[in-house]
């Protein structure tokens, strides 16, 4: 799976499972300011990355990661590694 093809089913995912705002996704972003992921989002977000992309991801992980770039980044780097 190529970089933009998965950030687009990032993206897709953010919209039809989070439901956040398609207009408000941007690299950029920031994931709790800017796509209000709270807690909960998060603990949904782990499962449908581990779902989708087979992925597991663990909370301390995400300590790191503050932008929605951060997240591609992550995800392309473990997608990469499996």
């Amino acid at each position: 799976m190529q970089n933009d093809e998965i950030i687009s089913k990032i993206n897709q995912l953010l919209v039809d499972e989070i439901e956040i705002e398609e207009d408000k996704i941007s690299p950029a972003a920031d994931l709790k300011k800017d796509l209000e992921i709270d807690s909960l989002d998060f603990v949904d977000l782990f499962v449908i990355i581990e779902r989708n992309f087979g992925v597991k991801m663990k909370a301390e992980e995400m300590t790191e990661i503050k932008s929605l770039q951060d997240f591609y980044d992550y995800i392309i780097k473990r997608v990469g590694s499996n």
